[in-house]
């Protein structure tokens, strides 16, 4: 099956050969001092919604629990987002950017790829985060059944958008469903450059970056872009002047308006396009 072998290259190859430890090192030093309190993202109106927590599926044996959120008149068939964590884990405050996709007339499903385990400190998400990214098959399989979820229950097309760790998953959610997944926004989550890698990938994609990013540099983005333009996938990278990591993160001390609210209209726009029309 395409999914096995694409699953065995992500395993394999990872991202640009750069082990976990030191991904999360990088992350561990962006986020330095940072607490998970609630971003400037948070504050969008998320009248009229139905929430509710959510067994999208088992893996390795266990039940898997995530938080989902539709609009209160919405059809059966509306469009799926699997909304993806930083590295903080699924806070209130992803919760709260769920119920923000859902006004926008998605069925979000906001995924739990630490095990009901969430950060208050960046120690402990550099633990999590290192753990999750040590084990790429079970956060696979987990996000598939995200979007199984997501298409039983009549999603007609299902999309990944997710921040920082929750951006790397994002591509990896492409990665395990490259041509299942209709759509994915990757907010500065570490990106690979692997021909044979992102060959499956067939799904459009947005990636929103920040430019004094020191996790995230431009040259990998850029090499990311360039390796999916040679393939002839359909990319837009948008790489925001000044922005340091984290800019629109739902938790956390890094969060810049100007950045976090355009790249929010363009992540609305490109659902809208992609997943809606």
């Amino acid at each position: 099956m395409r999914y096995l072998l694409t699953l065995l290259l992500a395993v394999l190859v990872g991202f640009g050969c750069q082990s976990e430890s030191s991904y999360t090192d990088d992350m561990a030093e962006q986020h330095a001092g940072d607490t998970p309190a609630a971003s400037g993202m948070t504050d969008v109106d998320t009248d009229d919604v139905n929430t509710e927590t959510v067994t999208y599926g088992t893996v390795n044996g266990q039940a898997v629990t995530g938080y989902m959120a539709t609009p209160l008149d919405g059809a059966a068939d509306l469009p799926g987002l699997i909304v993806i964590h930083e590295w903080w884990g699924l806070n209130d405050n992803i919760e709260a950017m769920t119920r923000a996709y859902a006004a926008q007339g998605y069925r979000a499903l906001a995924v739990d790829l630490y095990g009901n385990e969430v950060a208050e400190d960046p120690q402990g998400a550099r633990a999590l985060m290192q753990a999750a990214m040590g084990d790429i098959p079970t956060a696979h399989a987990n996000l598939a059944a995200a979007h199984a979820y997501l298409t039983e229950a009549g999603a007609a097309k299902v999309g990944s958008v997710g921040w920082c760790f929750g951006g790397s998953m994002s591509l990896q959610t492409g990665l395990a469903l490259p041509n299942d997944l209709d759509a994915m926004v990757i907010y500065y989550g570490r990106v690979p450059d692997d021909a044979d890698l992102l060959a499956p990938l067939a799904m459009p994609i947005l990636g929103l970056f920040g430019e004094a990013d020191g996790g995230i540099p431009v040259s990998s983005v850029n090499a990311f872009e360039s390796t999916l333009t040679d393939l002839d996938k359909d990319v837009e990278i948008v790489i925001y002047e000044g922005a340091g990591h984290a800019f629109a993160n739902p938790s956390g001390q890094n969060y810049q308006e100007a950045a976090a609210t355009d790249s929010w209209a363009k992540t609305l726009a490109f659902f809208e396009q992609h997943l809606k029309s």
